[in-house]
């Protein structure tokens, strides 16, 4: 996919997610305030963290377009997994004042039934929510775009807390009260999980962790490319939706340099024909005399 119809697909679903939160959570506000539910009100917080987090993520993917420069030779993919980090931190945040708010109304005692409403409103929340999960999730990953799949992740948590803030609706008018601003801790907690997980999948990126399976399909590709004996210092880092490969390859030492840039090249373009989204592959050839075990395990199958 070329970045011009990656930046299309990702302006479309934010455009439309951004809508729908906005109509949403003013929604939710409005009935849950109006109709006395500490667990809609709070479910409509959450919703308008949805409506920022959204705005985050299209600021990310405009500045995500920009061409590499010298001050960022690699581009600036990984803005959109500083969106997700961000998206993270105001989960948390929102949780945290969910919390508050439902335990001071359980301390205040100021619970009053909720109006019916607050049902209605909550089974459409969830309805709305969970299709633009799919939506959003579906397309994040055909066009690789973390801070897409992260605001999909916010989207699920907001159908889920719409679950919970239902649940603590009905129990209140069965008569049971407490249910209501119970929901809403329920709700937050949920939140809170939703924002860590996040958030550290957002911080191991930005450190380059490496995804074990991408890893391993590398080595594979490479370790079967004709003329490698075997590869060395494999290192891989994600940029948003590019991965920048550099690693070491082993040869034998009587080629020539033209020899073993055939070698590197047809390892690069197996590579790449293997894996989406590969940006760039830096290959340093290593003689196989430069390490010597590999070199005696050479010479006792050559003697046999």
């Amino acid at each position: 996919m070329n970045p011009e119809e990656r930046y299309q697909s990702s302006k479309k679903v934010t455009l439309v997610t951004l809508t729908v939160n906005f109509i949403l959570s003013i929604a939710k506000v409005l009935v849950g305030f109006i109709c006395f539910s500490q667990a809609i009100v709070a479910d409509g917080i959450h919703s308008i963290s949805d409506v920022i987090s959204t705005l985050a993520v299209w600021i990310a993917i405009r500045i995500s377009r920009e061409p590499a420069d010298r001050e960022h030779p690699y581009g600036h993919g990984k803005v959109e997994t500083i969106a997700a980090k961000f998206i993270g931190v105001l989960l948390f945040l929102t949780g945290l004042i969910i919390i508050k708010g439902s335990i001071m109304t359980i301390i205040n005692n100021d619970i009053k039934e909720p109006g019916v409403a607050n049902l209605w409103i909550a089974l459409i929340s969830i309805i709305v929510k969970e299709l633009m999960y799919r939506y959003t999730y579906k397309e994040g990953k055909r066009i690789n775009n973390k801070a897409l799949i992260a605001d999909a992740q916010h989207h699920r948590s907001d159908s889920l807390s719409s679950i919970a803030a239902l649940i603590g609706v009905i129990g209140a008018k069965l008569g049971y009260l407490i249910a209501d601003p119970v929901a809403g801790l329920v709700v937050a907690l949920f939140i809170l999980h939703m924002g860590y997980e996040i958030f550290m999948e957002a911080v191991n990126e930005l450190m380059d962790k490496v995804d074990d399976e991408l890893y391993q399909q590398i080595r594979e590709v490479v370790c079967t490319s004709e003329g490698i004996i075997d590869i060395r210092d494999l290192r891989v880092r994600s940029h948003g939706p590019d991965i920048f490969i550099d690693l070491r390859v082993v040869v034998e030492d009587e080629l020539s340099v033209v020899e073993g840039h055939k070698i590197s090249r047809r390892a690069e373009e197996r590579i790449k024909d293997s894996i989406n989204n590969i940006q760039e592959i830096l290959i340093h050839i290593d003689p196989v005399t430069v390490h010597k075990e590999l070199q005696q395990r050479r010479d006792q199958k050559l003697d046999v």
